[in-house]
């Protein structure tokens, strides 16, 4: 940990660094983005954490405070609700890998997926025009379209 002189807080900036952007990309500040690629089109609200490596597709809408984490992409025409949280860390060794990034998964969202506010997706596969209903947990691979909800996420209805 970083010590501060004189007991002053170490302030780090957040903001938009090394981004690539498509054409007519809207952020919404204040927002922490960096190292990523945002395709044309896309809408970021704010309070939004995108970390380095992350793809997302054309059209895509991400609303406020959500985090999408390193290995993380995410297809054209999505909609990302309100506080959507993605993990990449499984705590496989009994807690978080910290600094050790071969421990974490990635996680592929395909296109036309919608995702309801404060849903936690964990890294797993959720193919083309599936809906992750508010508050779900997804944990597993999702390989019929349809609608899911609950914790874990369940199918309800396929679509």
């Amino acid at each position: 940990m970083m010590k501060s002189e004189n007991n002053k807080p170490v302030i780090y900036q957040s903001g938009t660094v090394n981004v690539q952007f498509g054409k007519n990309v809207k952020l919404v500040q204040p927002n922490n983005i960096y190292g990523c690629q945002l395709c044309d089109d896309v809408f970021v609200g704010p309070f939004v954490e995108i970390q380095k490596d992350v793809v997302i597709g054309e059209r895509t809408k991400i609303q406020s405070h959500s985090f999408i984490c390193e290995l993380v992409s995410i297809g054209s025409d999505c909609f990302i609700g309100h506080g959507v949280m993605f993990i990449n860390d499984l705590f496989s060794g009994g807690g978080p890998a910290g600094g050790d990034s071969s421990k974490w998964k990635e996680t592929n969202i395909g296109k036309n997926v919608s995702i309801g506010s404060n849903a936690t997706i964990l890294p797993v596969e959720i193919i083309d025009g599936c809906v992750i209903g508010a508050g779900s947990v997804v944990t597993k691979d999702i390989k019929i379209k349809g609608v899911y909800v609950g914790n874990p996420a369940k199918l309800i209805r396929k679509l």
